[in-house]
Order: C-alpha cells, then sequence, then structure tokens
C-alpha cells in the first residue's frame, strides 16, 4: 500500500491512540486500550481488548477491536506507545496499516535499544519472528511535539515523516506524548490498579 495522503490535516482530525495496561510477573493477560480522539482535544470513544503478556496476539486483537467498532469510519490515523505490548508482545505494524487502511506511528519517550531489546526476547518462543518485526518497523525518527522538553522518538508506516510529525505536534497539548495515548495510558492503568497515573 502506498502512504496515506494528507493534503491538510485537520485540527480535529480523528486519531486512534493505543497503550496497554502495568503489569507483573504473575500477570497472564493485560488491557489493551484505545482512545479516538478530534485532535488532541476531544475525546469521543474508547475501545478495549486483553493481549497476552509475552505473546504473539496484539496484531490481531487491534484489528479486531478497530475493525468492528463504529469509529472506523472517521479515522484517519492510529499512535501507538511503542510496537512491544504486555512485554514483548509486538505489534505488526505494517500489517494493522494494511489490514485497516490506516496509518500507524509508533511513538516511545527513549530511542528504543534494538541492542538490548534483541538480548531480552531470545529467551521466547518464536523469537526471531519476533526480532524480523521490530526490524522491519521502519527507521526510527526524533520529533519535538513541545517547545521544551526532549524529543520524542517515532517510527511511522503509511505515512510521510513530515505529516507524521506534523500529527504528533497537533495531538501533543498537554505532554510530549500525543493526548490519545497519554489516554489510554491512563486508563489502561486504572483498570489494572484502581487508578491512573504517569504520562502527565
Amino acid at each position: 500500500m502506498k502512504n496515506a495522503s494528507f493534503r491538510h490535516i485537520k485540527p480535529e482530525i480523528r486519531i486512534l491512540g493505543v497503550d496497554d495496561g502495568p503489569f507483573d510477573k504473575s500477570s497472564k493477560k493485560v488491557p489493551l486500550v484505545a482512545t479516538v480522539f478530534r485532535g488532541g482535544k476531544s475525546l469521543e470513544g474508547v475501545l478495549k481488548s486483553e493481549i497476552e503478556v509475552d505473546g504473539t496476539d496484539v496484531t490481531e486483537k487491534l484489528i479486531r477491536m478497530v475493525g468492528k467498532s463504529p469509529h472506523l469510519g472517521q479515522l484517519r490515523v492510529v499512535i501507538v506507545d511503542g510496537i512491544t505490548f504486555a512485554g514483548f508482545n509486538v505489534l505488526d505494524v505494517k500489517k494493522v496499516f494494511r489490514e485497516l487502511g490506516l496509518p500507524v506511528i509508533a511513538i516511545s519517550r527513549d530511542r528504543p535499544n534494538m541492542r538490548d531489546i534483541s538480548k531480552a526476547i531470545k529467551h521466547l518462543p518464536g523469537w526471531s519472528k519476533r526480532w524480523k518485526l521490530l526490524k522491519s518497523a521502519g527507521r526510527i525518527y526524533p520529533v519535538q511535539t513541545k517547545q521544551r522538553g526532549g524529543p520524542v522518538y517515532m517510527q511511522p508506516v503509511g505515512v510521510a515523516r513530515k505529516d507524521a510529525e506534523q500529527i504528533l505536534r497537533l495531538s501533543s497539548v498537554r505532554s510530549l506524548i500525543p493526548e490519545p495515548v497519554r489516554a489510554a495510558h491512563l486508563i489502561a492503568t486504572a483498570i489494572v490498579v484502581g487508578e491512573s497515573y504517569g504520562r502527565a
């Protein structure tokens, strides 16, 4: 598929922000939460699924969750908090783009350390497939979403770098992290521990 075309990115572009909940050694599953936002200002919907810790189901669960949502027709882009969820349940961002027809922007506060990640996943079943997905997710770019504070890092799939940067800046209204992802994190955390924290 070719990159999505954004002739003009509207302030109220419909964005899906995705994050997972916290977990510990006893956890088998964690919530996967997606929020639907108009730009970075107005929350219009929340979606929820569950994924396995260190499993391989996040791609299918995300595609299914979004694909059956009545919000799908209005969505223009998906922003995910990294491409590893619930430990090392690796998201196939290119498959999400192909199946849903929505560009994906993976973001992280810190630049991913691929050397450390490669060491960490080698004890998991199917580690070579996980590693292939991680390596194929695309180039990592820094982007300054706010005037103050360090950059965040992004891997855009199905969207030009300049358009991805504009979308991230437009939706990062309260912190360095885009509001749809920040809200998804707060909701997922509250589901697990009973209250929200982090991503302020």
